[in-house]
C-alpha cells in the first residue's frame, strides 16, 4: 500500500534527523517484525514490561527498566515516582501534592521547548517547577541553596543540544549535590540512547531515552534506573500515568531493538554516517556562495552533520529563504534549521538514502544557481 498516495499526505526527505515531528525513525525491519508480530498475541502486561526491563538493565547498567509512551511521558511519571514512591494512596492522589515532597530542581539554561516546555512535562504530575540561576549560569551554590529551602522531590537534568551550552552545572557534579541532601536526579536524555550507560554511570537516579529515535524503534520511552525508582514510576499506570501507558507493540518494539543494539556494530555505524556525510560534502563542494563545514553531535553521540553556512542575500536566499525552498514542494525537504537566525542550516544524513542525498543536492543548488 501506497499510504501517501492513499491518505493523499506529502513525501518527507528527512535531512533534520530523529525528530519527533516527522515521526521519529525509519523503524529497522527486524524491530518492525517484532512490532508486528506482537499485534497477533495477547500479553500479560506486567511480565511484558518485566522483560524488557531485564534487557535495558543488562544494556545500561542500572538496576531496572521499563517503557513509557514516550520519554516526555518518562519525565511527569518520574516526577510522580519521586513524589508517591511506592504508596499506592499517594499515587491515586495525584496530581494533588499535600503531604508529599514537591518542589522539583531544574537549571534554568535547561528550561528548554522540545515540541512542549519541559516545565510542563515535570507540572502534569502536579509538581511544582523551582528554575534555578539564570539562562546562562548556575552555580553550585545556587543549586545547594535551592536544596537547603527543603521539600524537594527531585532534579531534572536535560541533556540536550537544545539547552544553553556554557555556564550550567554537569551532571555529574547535580548528582554529587543532589545526593548529599537525599535527593533523587532524572535524566532527560531523550536522544542520548547512545549514552544511555554513560549517563547511568554517573549515578543519576533515572534516566529516559526515546525508543523512536537512534534504537530505530516504534514510538516509546525507555526509564533506566533504581529499582525502587522504577517500580514506583511503573505504580503511576494506576493513577495519573494510566494515559501515558505502552502499549504492547511499544514494549516489544523496544525490547527487539534493544536486543539490536547489543549486537550492532556502532563503528561500523558511525563510518557509514561519515561516508553519507562526505557525500553531501563532494556534491555541495563547488557552491562558491556556501561555507561547508562538519558539526560533531554536541552531545557526544557517535556521527556528525554537515552544516550550510550562507550571508544575507547570497544566491538570492539566506538560511532561512533555503529552508523555505528546500521546504516547499513534494517530497517536502525537511533541513535541521535550528539555527537559521544565526545564519546557518544543518543536513543530518542518518534517515537519508544516497538517492536522497543526491536529490537533496541537486534542489540546493537549484535554489542557490541564478
Amino acid at each position: 500500500m501506497d499510504l501517501f498516495e492513499e491518505y493523499g499526505l506529502t513525501r518527507v526527505i528527512n535531512a533534520c534527523g530523529k525528530m519527533t515531528h516527522l515521526s521519529g525513525a525509519i523503524v529497522l525491519p527486524e524491530i518492525a517484525e517484532a512490532a508486528s508480530e506482537s499485534l497477533n498475541h495477547f500479553f500479560l502486561l506486567d511480565e511484558l514490561q518485566a522483560k524488557v526491563g531485564q534487557v535495558i538493565a543488562e544494556i545500561s547498567g542500572a538496576e531496572a527498566g521499563c517503557v513509557t509512551a514516550c520519554t516526555s511521558a518518562g519525565i511527569t511519571l518520574s516526577i510522580a515516582a519521586c513524589m508517591t514512591g511506592h504508596d499506592l494512596a499517594k499515587v491515586l492522589q495525584l496530581p494533588c501534592t499535600q503531604g508529599m515532597k514537591s518542589r522539583v530542581l531544574i537549571q534554568k539554561g535547561h528550561c528548554i521547548n522540545y515540541g512542549h516546555p519541559v516545565t510542563q512535562s515535570i507540572r502534569l504530575s502536579g509538581a511544582n517547577v523551582v528554575e534555578v540561576g539564570v539562562v546562562n549560569r548556575c552555580t553550585v551554590e545556587e543549586l545547594r541553596y535551592a536544596l537547603e529551602q527543603g521539600d524537594v522531590a527531585a532534579i531534572v537534568h536535560v541533556e540536550s543540544h537544545h539547552t544553553v551550552r556554557y555556564g550550567w552545572i554537569p551532571l555529574p557534579e547535580v548528582v554529587q549535590l543532589a545526593h548529599s541532601f537525599g535527593v533523587p536526579v532524572i535524566v532527560d536524555g531523550a536522544a542520548q540512547d547512545h549514552r544511555l550507560p554513560t549517563l547511568i554511570a554517573t549515578g543519576a537516579d533515572l534516566v529516559l531515552v526515546s525508543a523512536h529515535k537512534y534504537l530505530c524503534s516504534t514510538t516509546g520511552g525507555i526509564v533506566a534506573g533504581r529499582k525502587t525508582l522504577v517500580d514506583s514510576l511503573y505504580l503511576q499506570n494506576r493513577g495519573i500515568g494510566r494515559p501515558m501507558k505502552a502499549g504492547k507493540e511499544a514494549i516489544v518494539g523496544a525490547l527487539a531493538a534493544l536486543r539490536y543494539r547489543q549486537q550492532e556494530d556502532v563503528a561500523a555505524w558511525t563510518a557509514e554516517q561519515d561516508r553519507k556525510v562526505a557525500l553531501i560534502l563532494e556534491r555541495l563542494q563547488d557552491l562558491e556562495q556556501i561555507r561547508l563545514s562538519v558539526d560533531a553531535d554536541p552531545n557526544g553521540c557517535p556521527f556528525s552533520r554537515v552544516r550550510i553556512t550562507l550571508g544575507p542575500g547570497q544566491g538570492g536566499l539566506d538560511a532561512r529563504g533555503l529552508r523555505d525552498a528546500l521546504a516547499a514542494g513534494d517530497p517536502t525537504i525537511v533541513v535541521r534549521a535550528h539555527h537559521v537566525d544565526e545564519g546557518y542550516i544543518n543536513l543530518d544524513a542518518i534517515e537519508m538514502t544516497d538517492a536522497e542525498i543526491e536529490h537533496v543536492c541537486r534542489r540546493i543548488h537549484e535554489s542557490l544557481t541564478p
